[in-house]
C-alpha cells in the first residue's frame, strides 16, 4: 500500500507541467501577436500627417487635413472637414508625407521595317 501511494504521488507534476505550458503556448500563440498589432497601429496613428489618405474604422475614406494630439480632421469630400480621434483611424491607404519621385519612363525602341512585302497574284 505505501508503495502505491508513493508512486501516485510522483505524477502529480505532469498536470502541473501541463498547465504550465498550455500558459506558454497561449501567451506565444495569442498575446504577443496582439501586442505587436497595437504597436504597429500606435506607430501609424503617431505617423500621421497631412495629406495622408486613411480609411477609419468605420469604413469611412478620407483625407488628413491637420493632426493634433488626440484628434485628427479629415477632408470627407471638398469643403467637408470631420474631426476623429486617432485611434479610430484604422489604417492609411496612401501617404503623401512621404515624397514619392516619378519613376522615369523607358523609352520604347520602334521595331524596323520589315523588308518582306507580302503580295497576291492575280491568277
Amino acid at each position: 500500500m505505501l508503495n502505491a501511494a508513493q508512486a501516485q504521488g510522483g505524477g502529480s507534476f505532469t498536470p502541473l507541467l501541463l498547465i504550465v505550458l498550455l500558459f506558454g503556448v497561449m501567451y506565444f500563440m495569442m498575446i504577443r501577436p496582439q501586442q505587436k498589432r497595437r504597436r504597429e497601429a500606435q506607430a501609424m496613428q503617431s505617423a500621421l500627417g497631412p495629406g495622408d489618405e486613411i480609411v477609419t474604422i468605420g469604413g469611412l475614406h478620407a483625407t488628413v487635413v491637420a493632426v493634433d494630439d488626440d484628434v485628427v480632421t479629415v477632408e470627407i469630400a471638398p469643403g467637408v472637414h470631420a474631426r476623429y480621434a486617432r485611434p479610430a483611424i484604422a489604417r492609411v491607404v496612401s501617404s503623401q508625407s512621404v515624397a514619392e519621385e516619378p519613376v522615369p519612363a523607358e523609352p520604347v525602341a520602334e521595331e524596323p521595317p520589315n523588308p518582306i512585302v507580302e503580295t497576291k497574284k492575280n491568277d
